[in-house]
């Protein structure tokens, strides 16, 4: 899976300095009919080794320019699954609809009156989408509620998550790995993306390991250590723990950890994501020294049509209002195309019906996602098939698009308002993110996506050639040995950098 299970501060802050100016012209990438018609030997070479036969490849290499013919086409206009790849899609047209500068809104209303520290009443959270509301952010949020004067809440934390329709994906039906993060689906008031982090320090004096656990959850008993197991190696440490995550009221640890390992932590998705956001809220605000007398619960259709109907959601009649806008649009995009966080995409993804909707969500969904995008599509590329789309992550077995299209599409990127923000948001090869251990014989060179699934690998973005020309290079491999084909694809890149 090219896939990583991202919380905000396990991602690299790396400050990177990329080439200036893009200098391009608006003609599109042609087909293939003047490309040369044999495959670059390292290419063939390392699709031999990978044991992957071209009619299961495409791979495509233009001037950026579009003012010559391509340099390398095999099968660019067959459609293929690009796997991650296709956050390309998600992200620019994100960018090019709602703006580098769009914000999600996170909005805490009361429903009450306020005296000396205590509402009586409900306080509401309504989520508005925001992709990265990690556990620094919602405390953050619950710190300024507090300083604002509420520090009981005499009824309950009632929630909002009507902005999305609510997703009725199994976590696991995908590939039957529901506590892996990668997995966890969208949601209107997405804390954490619903995952926790597991910290284990080892604490030789007393032959244990302390356990930490973030952010703190309401209702789940957690073992605070584990016995430490004096061995020579690290091994499988997460193995060794013999970890129980499916119960969501008890997270226990049977076996040991190993001192030779150090600190390490370990993200998880929890066993009961519709409870999250609630157990969350409740278990930091309690942490914070807050005390509530009601519970934390999502509202009722009816509940939420009699605020909206008394003001109280907009905030017109609310005793005391507090918004929490989100990281900047160009900052979400730099997350989900270097660390490929597919929860992230797909909060994009629902998002672009937003003008539409003119500023407002209404139960955004995957259908208004696929409409918003196809209409972007037709507007933007009138001339190109448009790609299948499924939930805009590539986390899909239906989504497909050629290179031909795609490539399409990144020139017409790097003519827009929005190059630079794309542009900065790819993994340098060589360098960082997912690009960090790839292509190395051409690191600073390429600003590649890069898509993996089982039976698929793909690569697609920019190259700085020695001739001193910029390139389009789009690769995708459908095959059972896709895996094997990755050295192919870092070979095209390469290729593309270096030859002439």
């Amino acid at each position: 899976m090219c896939v990583n299970p991202l919380l905000s501060r396990l991602l690299l802050a790396t400050a990177l300095a990329l080439l200036p100016g893009w200098g391009l012209a608006q003609k599109a990438p042609s087909a293939a009919k003047s490309a040369k018609p044999a495959l670059p030997a390292m290419i063939g070479k390392a699709l031999t080794r990978a044991q992957v036969p071209t009619d299961a490849v495409t791979l495509l290499v233009v001037d950026a320019s579009g003012k010559a013919p391509p340099r390398l086409a095999h099968r660019a206009g067959e459609p293929m699954n690009p796997a991650s790849v296709m956050k390309l899609v998600t992200t620019y047209a994100a960018l090019d609809l709602l703006g580098p500068d769009f914000i999600w809104n996170t909005r805490v209303l009361m429903d009450g009156s306020i005296s000396e520290g205590v509402l009586h009443g409900n306080l509401i959270v309504r989520g508005g989408g925001d992709p990265k509301m990690v556990v620094e952010r919602l405390q953050a949020l619950l710190a300024q509620i507090q300083y604002s004067g509420v520090k009981v809440v005499r009824g309950d934390i009632v929630l909002d998550r009507s902005a999305f329709q609510p997703s009725v994906q199994d976590a696991g039906e995908f590939d039957g790995e529901p506590l892996r993060p990668y997995n966890a689906s969208p949601d209107a008031l997405l804390i954490n993306f619903k995952s926790l982090v597991m910290r284990f320090t080892p604490d030789p004096l007393n032959n244990r390991a302390l356990v930490a656990v973030e952010p703190p959850l309401a209702g789940i008993v957690i073992d605070d250590s584990v016995p430490l197991a004096r061995v020579a190696r690290c091994g499988d440490w997460r193995s060794e723990l013999r970890a129980s995550v499916d119960n969501p009221n008890r997270l226990q640890f049977n076996g040991s950890y190993s001192a030779a390992c150090g600190e390490r932590i370990w993200p998880s998705a929890y066993a009961e994501p519709a409870s999250f956001a609630a157990r969350a809220i409740e278990g930091s605000w309690r942490a914070m020294g807050g005390l509530l007398t009601g519970t934390v619960r999502d509202a009722t259709a009816t509940e939420l049509a009699l605020l909206r109907a008394r003001g109280t959601l907009s905030g017109e009649k609310a005793p005391l209002r507090l918004d929490a806008p989100s990281l900047p649009l160009r900052e979400i995009v730099r997350d989900v195309n270097k660390y490929s966080n597919n929860v992230m995409a797909r909060h994009l993804f629902l998002s672009l019906s937003r003008p539409a909707q003119g500023g407002q969500f209404d139960q955004a969904s995957p259908e208004t996602g696929r409409a918003a995008l196809a209409a972007w599509w037709k507007k933007s590329l009138p001339q190109q098939p448009p790609p299948v789309m499924d939930n805009g992550s590539g986390l899909s077995r239906s989504e497909r698009i050629s290179a031909t299209s795609l490539a399409a599409m990144l020139q017409h990127a790097a003519q827009s308002r929005v190059a630079q923000d794309l542009l900065d948001s790819l993994p340098v090869a060589g360098m960082d993110a997912t690009m960090r251990e790839r292509a190395k014989n051409v690191a600073g060179q390429a600003f590649i996506k890069t898509g993996s699934l089982r039976d698929v690998t793909a690569v697609a973005g920019y190259a700085n050639g020695v001739s001193g020309a910029r390139y389009i290079v789009v690769g995708m491999v459908n095959h059972p040995n896709a895996g094997a084909a990755r050295p192919a694809l870092d070979a095209l890149i390469q290729w593309a950098v270096q030859e002439r």
